[in-house]
């Protein structure tokens, strides 16, 4: 009997093969989005040093303020504005994208178009 691989399981391993093709440096760091059922987060990494440069999640109190429902691809689109808005602060301008092993469509595709619009290039 062949036994099904669960979904996250699926995109555990397409996030890894994604990985393994690009990385963060210091002049152009990893925009790397997770979403989960409720939450949507959001974190720009330096993979060389090792360290988040930048973090933004629909848990923060005042993203979760402005937002009626957390899990909706307006919130992901809210969410894709505040997090360049941080990075312009740093002085983080060009990043690499990291969907996560998400399929590229929805709340991941809001997040991007939203962070783009703010002024992040990728």
């Amino acid at each position: 009997m062949v036994s099904k691989k669960s979904r996250s399981e699926i995109r555990r391993k397409k996030h890894m093969k994604l990985r393994n093709r690009f990385s963060g440096t210091a002049e152009r760091p990893r925009l790397a989005v997770f979403r989960s059922n409720n939450h949507m987060y959001a974190q720009i990494i330096d993979d060389v040093k090792g360290n988040t440069l930048v973090a933004a999640s629909t848990l923060q109190k005042d993203v979760k303020a402005e937002l009626e429902k957390t899990n909706n691809v307006d919130a992901a689109a809210y969410l894709g504005k505040v997090i360049a808005e941080k990075a312009k602060e740093k002085g983080i301008t060009d990043v690499v994208f990291d969907r996560g092993g998400f399929i590229y469509q929805g709340k991941i595709k809001a997040l991007a178009d939203a962070a783009r619009e703010a002024g992040l290039n990728f």
